[in-house]
């Protein structure tokens, strides 16, 4: 008969084990471990009681997660001492410890295990002990994991980074703005479980939920509804129209307050498209699964399904509602797992996409999709292809409507739509262009049969643009908000005869998602070109005339149109302008030490000609502002004035850390910028 352990308590050894596990981060108050991986717990035995005999004593293990553990579903599993049989299965081991009252024991948990918090309980013949509780995550360490990632410096920045970079503007004017991810900080972990426990499957099934979160696949696509609050309790509320209430998109520039804010109070208001990006890559490498944010430039937003973009215009060039739609930008995120559902030639980058576009098996989620799907055109392979194919691969079509009803299209483009599709590199704040991992080059031999492929044929009457007219936009070189500046339609007759035609060139507001607003600017024309000559038509855009009617994302969309009605030729040209930013100067006052007071000093000129009201810095950083932002309010600045404050904080660890600033007020939002920043002990 197998000699019962008379255990004192039992030591999780929790600074060992978050080392081996790379959970470290998460701190040491609790034990978390990766799937796969085998972890040590220390038994000690009441003094006086029998030592611990390899062999002669003989326990069970229970590890149980969920609210309804179950064997059957793999959220309840009993394992003995014994070498696995089988690599994917729980096992344990025992040794003595160094002193005769301990006993060593490694637990291996299932590479396919579920994830989430687990109970371990000690059997010997009826006679359970406790011995406490772990978060079991995914494991990109572990070959036999799901997640599995080869390259450590790609584990380290798509897993453990805590910092990014989240790419907008336009394709010519690409900048970065700094993020906190910030999935190691206090709290954040315990809300993204609860993420998982808020989401409408939990709620109907949670043992078949539970059970399915072994399946980052499963995870993933949970995670695309639950970032969105559209369909249930999730974490954001979209908002891509005049904001009155909540917080606009453009200030948050961390996770962790957004979370926290859900955790406590239900749905946030307001995020876009980079800030529901930028939660479901936080919540991701939180749970383990390798992420990377990725931004694409000139972004399609197909909704009747057949890879088209069509815009629409009535005889005089005026647009005519429709639902199609190119974002100047749109942001989405990347996670790596195997997709053994599809076939291993469509492992590693699956895209998904949180912002709350088009629902997909009823719900607003989006993915994950296999990029090598994308690619090659594979649009039957689950989850969204086609929709996630037609943002960065649709073709653009113009299309006149003629007074009898007819539809005449009359320019178009094929590489106009997915462009300089970005992410940040590992290992450095640079741009990575991941284009080629979505597309085959543009106009290429592959690009074009993959969308033949993949397109749904559509039947439009074409006359297209005379070839001898040619029509470009000038800009100014200095277009900073505040100014007023000039820009210039160019229309160039390279035709053999003279062209008489109506010119029109107007400026609108606009959004980054290719809404249209108001009208700041217009002018028209008709002329004369003789054959080989260009006429110009000028454009004055003053900011009393922008200032009132532009979005925070500083967008105006100049659009360029010839009309020669007699013969039905039509041509257009667009820009998308994004006006210059002031810059945020932050200047640190003497060195950063752990647990002592720092100042970093802040300011930025008002470039508007008139003041600028409710101003206020706001500054965050992973270990130094103790995971919440800080924020110093300054009131009104005049016009050409400074704005400044100063900020204290105190860093709470060693190391290279990044410090975010963001600056908000009425009038200007959406300007961001960071320092490096080097803590001593």
């Amino acid at each position: 008969m197998s000699q019962a352990l008379d255990i004192e308590y039992c030591d999780l050894d929790i600074k060992s084990n978050t080392s081996s596990h790379h959970t470290d981060l998460c701190g040491r108050e609790r034990l978390i471990v990766r799937r796969g991986q085998p972890f040590n717990i220390i038994l000690h035995l009441k003094p006086g009681s029998k030592e611990f005999k390899p062999g002669d004593t003989s326990f069970t293990l229970i590890v149980e997660t969920g609210p309804l553990p179950r064997a059957e579903s793999d959220t309840k599993v009993s394992f003995g001492l014994r070498d696995p049989t089988v690599d994917s299965e729980w096992s344990a081991s025992a040794s003595h410890g160094p002193s005769g009252n301990t006993v060593n024991v490694s637990i291996d948990s299932s590479p396919n295990a579920p994830i989430g918090v687990y109970y371990l309980t000690l059997d010997q013949d009826g006679q359970k002990t406790s011995l406490g509780q772990f978060t079991l995550l995914f494991n990109a360490w572990c070959s036999r994991d799901a997640v599995y990632m080869r390259n450590e410096s790609k584990r380290q920045e798509y897993v453990l980074a805590q910092c990014g970079q989240i790419y907008r503007g336009t394709h010519k004017r690409i900048k970065g703005k700094p993020w906190n991810f910030g999935q190691f900080e206090p709290g954040i972990l315990d809300i993204c479980l609860k993420l998982m426990d808020e989401n409408p499957k939990f709620v109907s099934n949670a043992d078949e939920d539970c059970s399915a979160r072994r399946n980052p696949i499963y995870v993933t696509r949970v995670l695309s509804a639950m970032i969105n609050s559209n369909d249930d309790r999730g974490v954001l509320v979209g908002n891509w129209g005049e904001i009155t209430d909540g917080v606009h998109p453009g200030k948050w520039i961390g996770s962790g307050d957004i979370l926290h804010q859900w955790a406590e109070s239900g749905s946030v208001r307001y995020g876009q498209c980079w800030v529901f990006a930028a939660l479901a890559c936080t919540v991701s490498r939180a749970l383990g699964i390798p992420c990377r944010v990725v931004t694409n430039f000139g972004s399609a937003h197909d909704t009747d399904a057949n890879l088209m973009i069509e815009n629409l215009y009535d005889e005089n060039g005026e647009p005519m509602s429709h639902g199609d739609s190119i974002w100047n930008f749109h942001v989405w995120v990347d996670s790596w797992m195997s997709r053994p559902d599809l076939g291993s030639e469509f492992d590693g980058w699956q895209t998904s996409d949180p912002t709350p576009q088009e629902t997909s098996e009823g719900v607003f989620c989006c993915g994950p999709s296999s990029l090598k799907a994308i690619k090659e055109g594979e649009l039957t392979k689950k989850y969204d292809a086609p929709f996630i194919f037609a943002e960065v691969n649709a073709d653009v079509v113009d299309l006149v409507r003629l007074s009898n009803g007819e539809f005449v299209k009359f320019s178009g483009s094929t590489k106009s739509v997915g462009r300089f599709i970005s992410t940040k590199a590992v290992g450095s704040d640079k741009r990575h262009d991941i284009t080629h991992q979505y597309k085959y080059p543009e106009g290429s031999k592959e690009e074009r049969q993959v969308y033949e492929k993949a397109q749904h044929h559509n039947k439009v009457q074409q006359r297209g643009e005379e070839p001898g007219l040619r029509l470009k936009i000038k800009l100014a070189n200095n277009m900073i908000v505040g100014s007023d500046f000039e820009v210039h339609a160019v229309l160039t007759n390279n035709c053999l005869e003279a062209k008489i035609c109506t010119f029109l060139f107007f400026a609108k507001a606009g959004g980054y998602n290719g809404r249209k607003g108001e009208s700041c600017g217009y002018t028209s024309d008709k002329v004369e070109v003789p054959s080989g000559e260009e006429r110009h038509l000028s454009l004055k855009l003053e900011y009393d005339r922008y200032g009132s009617v532009i979005s925070p994302d500083r967008l105006i969309q100049l659009s360029a149109i010839t009309i020669d009605k007699q013969i039905i030729h039509y041509h257009k040209v667009e820009k998308t302008i994004v006006l210059d930013e002031p810059e945020i100067e932050v200047k640190l006052v003497g060195e950063a030490t752990v647990n002592q007071l720092v100042t970093a000093e802040l300011s930025m000129l008002n470039p508007l000609p008139e003041p600028v009201q409710d101003c206020s810095f706001t500054v965050e950083g992973v270990g130094l502002t103790d995971g919440k932002p800080i924020t110093a309010r300054i009131g009104t600045v005049g016009p050409l004035q400074d704005a400044k404050a100063s900020v204290e904080f105190s860093p709470t660890s060693a190391g290279s850390n990044v410090l975010l600033v963001n600056f908000d007020s009425d009038k200007l939002k959406n300007i961001n910028s960071f320092i490096n920043v080097v803590v001593k002990e």
